[in-house]
């Protein structure tokens, strides 16, 4: 079989490089013609020594052997990986800017696409109507992965395994759709397949009246790490959000609450059929004893004085009520003080509330909250460490799940 490769510029280039040796491997023939973009991840030599053929990338490179026409005609299949979101944009448009573009207008083979882009830019309307677009032309176009992407992100977008891809192709090649391998969340991949979870993220808001609460400064992050990290793993994943701005990728059931009550119920309804429970939210330990029904006036220079009463304990009520088996994970987000330091009040806590590990980590001006690099320290029901991690919020978020995996049905 005759194959006709385009390579776009996208940094999952590198891993069509395993594509073209599996082919070459089961005995076909393999033309590469990588885009200029895509010389930037992965230079011409590389596809010219794994296919032992030119790879050439411009439309007047050999122009006496009419390249552009030629080897579209030749193809007895097109394989188009990574397909960028721009490359996407031009096929649909028919357009022929390169050489790559010239040879899919001049060739009659069945074509594959396999895209790779942010998550935010695959879910975007413009490219959702490209991809109908080529559907409706019987281009053959296999869903992204969903999974780690470029820096920190990770979501639906992700350039599908080289083995992944090439059981497409051939499927493709042989006359059939893609309907019968199945969508990309149907297949079992990650060392959490099978494993259900439930994810507490964001802070609590408790309202004083109808227009203020009291609150903290969560803002989901870590939170929404653990639940990106554990859908790459192949986790089916639940988050209970408690005011968090912030999107999740595709295949992540998402329950919004703003309350500590709310985050309770829900975490709790939530957590009956979950394997592992992670409170990563920050819930609040006080909420105003009365809540007004109306936006309270500023009406003397007296100030304001509010009554507080303790909120549920939800992590302790979860740690009660487990199932055998299930696996529950707090965090304590910690400051130092006159009578302990970060460390010596994690382990204090973890003695206290059971929880098979506890996520210690400082927090404060610049460290914890927000956009930032994090670090953290993991204590079993004992108080004693068992682990650490530091860095991205992601890079933490699969440290924890790595710890929390070996306490799975132990």
């Amino acid at each position: 079989m005759r194959v006709l490769l385009g390579v776009t510029g996208g940094i999952a280039a590198y891993k069509v490089a395993v594509v073209v040796r599996r082919l070459r491997a089961d005995g076909h023939a393999v033309r590469v013609i990588p885009t200029e973009a895509s010389l930037h991840f992965v230079g011409r030599a590389t596809w010219e020594a794994l296919t032992g053929e030119p790879a050439p990338s411009g439309v007047f490179e050999n122009v006496p052997g009419v390249e552009h026409i030629r080897l579209g005609r030749r193809a007895d299949v097109v394989l188009i990986a990574p397909a960028t979101a721009d490359f996407l944009a031009q096929v649909a448009a028919g357009t022929a800017r390169d050489l790559l573009g010239s040879a899919l207008l001049a060739t009659t083979a069945p074509v594959l696409m396999a895209p790779a882009m942010h998550t935010e830019m695959w879910n975007h309307p413009a490219t959702r109507a490209n991809v109908e677009t080529l559907r409706a032309r019987g281009v053959h176009v296999i869903e992204p992965a969903v999974g780690r992407l470029t820096g920190p992100d990770s979501g639906p977008g992700r350039l599908p395994e080289p083995d992944d891809i090439v059981e497409a192709l051939y499927a493709v090649a042989a006359g059939h759709g893609l309907e019968a391998l199945g969508t990309e969340q149907d297949k079992p991949w990650g060392d959490l397949h099978g494993i259900s979870i439930v994810i507490s993220a964001g802070g609590t808001r408790e309202p004083i009246d109808l227009v203020r609460f009291l609150g903290n400064r969560s803002s989901g992050r870590q939170g929404f790490a653990l639940a990106e990290a554990a859908r790459e793993r192949g986790a089916s994943v639940t988050v209970v959000a408690a005011n968090v701005a912030l999107p999740l990728g595709e295949g992540i059931e998402r329950i919004d609450v703003e309350t500590s009550q709310e985050l309770g119920a829900a975490v709790k309804a939530a957590a009956q059929t979950a394997d592992v429970v992670i409170m990563a939210a920050a819930v609040a330990d006080f909420r105003p004893e009365t809540v007004a029904g109306h936006k309270i006036k500023k009406s003397s220079d007296s100030g304001l004085v509010l009554t507080l009463v303790q909120t549920e304990d939800v992590l302790s009520a979860l740690v009660a009520s487990r199932r055998e088996g299930q696996v529950i994970v707090g965090f304590a987000a910690e400051t130092g003080d006159g009578a302990a330091d970060v460390l010596e009040h994690g382990r204090r806590k973890a003695r206290r509330k059971g929880a098979d590990l506890l996520i210690v980590n400082p927090v404060g001006e610049g460290m914890g909250f927000g956009d930032v690099p994090n670090t953290v320290a993991m204590l079993d029901a004992r108080g004693e460490q068992v682990g650490a991690a530091s860095g991205s919020k992601l890079a933490v978020a699969h440290a924890i799940l790595d710890k929390a995996r070996t306490l799975v049905g132990a």
